[in-house]
């Protein structure tokens, strides 16, 4: 199972939206960095839990969908900015796709990614739905 390691690793990003925040200057980063790259040996990088709340900040609607994901098309896939800054790139889900909007307000949901392989592994993490 090539990659599943890798994956496990990215598990805190991945299942909890967690990210970094530099000390100094406040700024905050997903995904995670190890130098904040305003403050440099400055700032002190420690890790941030994301609220998952934000808007669309672009879309695309995916029609010729890769090998495992031919079930879902046509699916939402959009850069959301996050409430604290980041930008953040996803599956919006919950929804059609004509109802999705730039500006349209958002927040994370926890959904099955992929399945795959000869095993049948299930991969987990964020997606992104509409909200009031």
């Amino acid at each position: 199972m090539k990659g599943l390691a890798s994956y496990w690793r990215l598990i805190p990003q991945r299942y909890n939206l967690i990210g970094t925040e530099c000390t100094h200057c406040g700024e905050k980063f997903f995904p995670p960095r190890k130098i904040c790259p305003n403050c440099r040996r400055h700032g002190e990088i420690r890790k941030y839990k994301f609220s998952g709340k934000g808007e669309v900040y672009s879309y695309t609607i995916i029609h010729a969908a890769p090998d495992g994901f031919e079930f879902q098309k046509p699916y939402p896939v959009a850069i959301i900015k996050l409430v604290e800054g980041p930008l953040v790139t996803a599956q919006i889900v919950d929804c059609k796709p004509d109802e999705i909007e730039i500006g349209a307000k958002v927040e994370s949901v926890f959904r099955k990614i992929f399945a795959g392989g000869k095993e049948g592994t299930i991969r987990y993490g964020y997606k992104f739905k509409l909200v009031e």
